[in-house]
């Protein structure tokens, strides 16, 4: 009876510790230092490269930020006391430059406790707006670029809950807003609202509706009602003296484009039924042109309710789609419809067809050009020239033509024909330049028009500009950089005819500044930004790029990082970290895209800052999934990611700098996915790291990452593929972190959750954190710190057990 009555309370003992009561916890400070590293600011440069506004804005949020009020309705997260996303990122401080040799200034008279957000410049470029976020709504502010002064335009009372909350009119001296109607009626606390009845959903014989697994949705009446309050404002125009005069009665305005020349606005409305299965973005919506004055002049576009796609990820809504103004035209819409009614399994010779409409829209469109794939878009030019793109996921093919606008009896050309994931042949972007609308349109000059590329090659990254002749389609290189101890980005360009380009050059411990440089002269670039490193703890850490074999022969690479009290000939335990990417041939799956001149940025999520702590770290590990021809990528998914995993850690251990046995594998998102089924299948690791992760596939049945079969379709796939089928198999010790408020499609808390529980129940070794209010990135400083925290012990307990770390 005694022993009993002991193993009784032992079990009442180990039971009461199963949950951990843990107050927030920071890194060690070697990690800690590093992590509250001051961001370089954001940059806005205006299209001649004369004026800069620098935005600076904190690390982090607070975990009180994040437990402010919140509705999640229709795949939006909402704050509905200020009215703008609750997620908002905020920037605190502005700084402006004027001319590219002047000195930054501070902007006197910001708000207190600024939370700015939604920058934009004006037409003329000459001011920005921007919002303030207070602490009862949303107010919109007015920067002076030449003076470097701002005011206050409204009172905090704009509608930021869906899209832009202002556009600026042509003249740039007056904005159209979205203010909150005064009519707005009161919000339902669902949590205490008292039922009028059940929640009642219908499917109709023989009508598929296969959906992703979005979250936020929309779940009864009461959230339609919320949904309605919330989405609902008034148009009102303010001049840049304050001045406020009606322009539209209330509606669910979704977006407003005004055309090039500034004289029509075509607005966009979410309109009823609402859907319990789609995000807001599938509603019904109606596009209507109006002139400045607010007079309707016609009605473009009616879409119905998007719940039932033909099935695959190329598969689109019959109709016009896509509806946007030409750039080169003053007030011309454009728009494509699909030739095989948008169902992707249909066998036709084009796909698409785009077409146009010149104001007032009385006329009848005039069809431009077919596109073999699905349309993505169009570069205007000039009446004669333009180019158009499109692509087919399931071939990763893209195609680029060269059309004429005006004749659509002039067969288009092929000017490009690739596979999108070969960045080894990328030819690059047509480069465009601001025309006489304020639009960005190809950049053609004595029949010429420009390329620019990022020069990815089996040696490195090289960027370049080409010159492509318009009349015999070749190219001729103007640039390319030739830096071998550091990398150079092109931005954009500045001015073609006098070669000059934005580019950004970094090094491994040279922080990415940005820089004037001018093709022609071959002159030394000149610098427009000097950001300090502020990492300087692991400014000389040893970084390379190591290239090596999976046991197919497919080349793999990965980002080696050495600690930083690295002892030659000392083994290392090794952190992995990585993320799975699907090809459809061999070529691509083993281009690298890495280069070790980058600038070693840690980056909260990031396995860096172990290099810190004694820890060999490969990051951004290749791991290619290949299904060439007819077999897709996940038919064998589990052995080649075995088959990546194992070829990282035999190169890195043939290196002589790690001991094997004490590796540990870690990813976010699909890479928790990955860990998962690595420790599930494998005796490669000693431990894992799993964050924000799905894991069991059948909660995800109509799809999943790049998997377009249903789970019906290919049961087994599924069934092999999730981790949480296999929970028996897992005796690596995990850890798993996920956002209670997690919002991406798919890795629903409830995952790891569940996931967690299986593992438990078999007796596995695993930890789970779950971060509140957190969504699928973390935000909040406390959460970001902690997570940290049990990074660091996990991989203390697990790689260096002589420290007998606690949990």
């Amino acid at each position: 009876m005694k022993k009993l009555l002991f193993f009784y309370f032992l079990g009442i003992s180990i039971f009461s510790y199963a949950q951990e009561n843990l107050t927030y916890q920071k890194p060690s400070k070697e990690i800690l230092e590093l992590a509250e590293a001051p961001l370089a600011p954001s940059i806005r440069i205006d299209s001649k490269g004369e004026n800069m506004v620098f935005l600076y804005r904190s690390n982090f949020k607070s975990i009180e930020t994040l437990s402010e009020t919140e509705m999640r309705l229709g795949g939006l997260r909402i704050n509905p006391k200020t009215n703008i996303g609750s997620r908002e990122r905020y920037y605190n401080n502005i700084k402006v430059r004027v001319g590219r040799k002047g000195t930054e200034t501070t902007v006197e008279n910001l708000p207190k406790n600024p939370r700015l957000s939604n920058f934009s410049w004006s037409p003329d470029q000459s001011k920005m707006a921007f919002t303030n976020t207070t602490t009862s709504g949303v107010e919109l502010w007015i920067l002076d670029i030449n003076s470097k002064s701002v005011k206050k335009l409204t009172k905090d009372n704009l509608n930021a809950n869906i899209g832009n909350p202002f556009y600026w009119f042509k003249n740039s001296n007056a904005l159209l807003i979205k203010t909150l109607p005064d009519n707005r009626k009161d919000l339902i606390d669902t949590k205490i609202a008292v039922p009028t009845g059940p929640t009642i959903s219908v499917s109709e014989a023989g009508k598929k509706a296969q959906n992703r697994t979005y979250q936020d949705l929309l779940k009864n009446k009461a959230d339609e009602h919320n949904f309605e309050q919330l989405a609902l404002a008034d148009l009102q125009k303010v001049d840049l003296n304050g001045t406020i005069t009606p322009w539209k009665e209330s509606a669910m305005y979704r977006s407003i484009s005004f055309s090039p020349d500034g004289n029509y606005i075509m607005i966009t409305t979410i309109e009823k039924p609402f859907s319990y299965l789609v995000p807001y973005r599938r509603f019904p919506s109606k596009s209507i042109v109006y002139n400045t004055d607010g007079k309707l002049i016609k009605t473009v576009l009616e879409v119905p309710l998007i719940e039932d796609l033909p099935k695959g990820f190329m598969s689109v809504r019959k109709g016009k789609r896509n509806l946007s103004w030409r750039d080169d035209k003053p007030a011309t819409l454009v728009w494509a419809e699909a030739l095989d009614e948008g169902d992707a399994e249909k066998e036709v010779e084009f796909r698409d067809e785009v077409f146009q409409l010149d104001a007032p829209f009385t006329g009848q469109p005039t069809a431009l050009l077919k596109t073999i794939n699905r349309f993505s878009g169009i570069e205007w030019g000039t009446d004669n020239t333009a180019i158009a793109y499109d692509y087919w996921w399931n071939t990763r093919n893209t195609k680029t033509y060269i059309f004429n606008p005006s004749n659509s009896k002039i067969k288009p050309e092929i000017l490009f024909d690739r596979n999108y994931q070969d960045v080894y042949s990328n030819p690059g972007n047509f480069v465009t330049k601001r025309n006489e609308f304020g639009r960005y349109t190809l950049d053609i000059i004595k029949n010429k028009a420009y390329l620019i590329g990022d020069g990815y090659s089996a040696k490195g990254k090289f960027p370049f500009v080409d010159a492509m002749d318009l009349s015999s389609k070749k190219t001729s290189r103007l640039y390319q950089s030739n830096l071998t101890d550091k990398v150079e980005d092109i931005s954009m360009a500045f001015n073609m005819k006098k070669g000059e380009i934005l580019v950004r050059i970094e090094s491994k411990n040279e922080y990415p500044n940005y820089y004037v440089r001018n093709i022609f002269k071959r002159m030394t670039p000149v610098p427009l930004t000097q950001f300090e490193n502020p990492f300087k703890s692991i400014q000389n850490v040893k970084k390379e790029i190591i290239n090596y074999k999976r046991d197919d022969g497919l080349e793999l690479s990965g980002t080696l990082y050495l600690p930083t009290n690295y002892e030659a000939g000392k083994k290392y335990p090794m952190i992995m970290w990585a993320y799975p990417r699907e090809y459809k041939d061999k070529s691509s799956a083993g281009q690298s895209t890495s280069n070790s001149n980058e600038f070693t940025y840690p980056w909260y999520g990031s396995p860096i800052y172990w290099v810190t702590k004694g820890y060999v770290v490969l990051d951004d590990a290749s791991f290619p999934i290949v299904g060439e021809g007819d077999e897709q990528p996940n038919d064998t998914f589990i052995k080649q990611l075995v088959a990546n995993a194992k070829a990282g850690i035999d190169a890195v251990a043939n290196l002589g700098y790690i001991d094997r046995t004490k590796v540990a594998v870690g990813g976010h998102s699909y890479g928790a996915f990955m860990t998962a089924n690595l420790l599930s299948h494998s005796n490669l690791f000693a431990a894992g790291v799993a964050r924000s992760g799905a894991y069991n596939r059948t909660l995800t049945p109509f799809g999943f990452q790049s998997e377009e079969r249903n789970y019906w379709e290919a049961p087994e796939i599924y069934y092999n593929m999730s981790p949480f089928m296999h929970a028996d198999k897992m005796k690596t010790p995990l850890l798993l972190i996920h956002g209670e408020a997690d919002n991406n499609s798919g890795t629903y808390p409830l995952q790891s959750e569940r996931y967690f529980n299986a593992l438990k129940g078999l007796g596995a070794p695993v930890r789970l954190v779950m971060l509140p209010k957190e969504s699928h990135g973390y935000a909040a400083k406390e959460s970001v710190l902690h997570m940290l925290w049990e990074q660091d012990q996990w991989f203390e307990k697990h790689l260096k057990p002589s420290k007998n770390t606690e949990e």
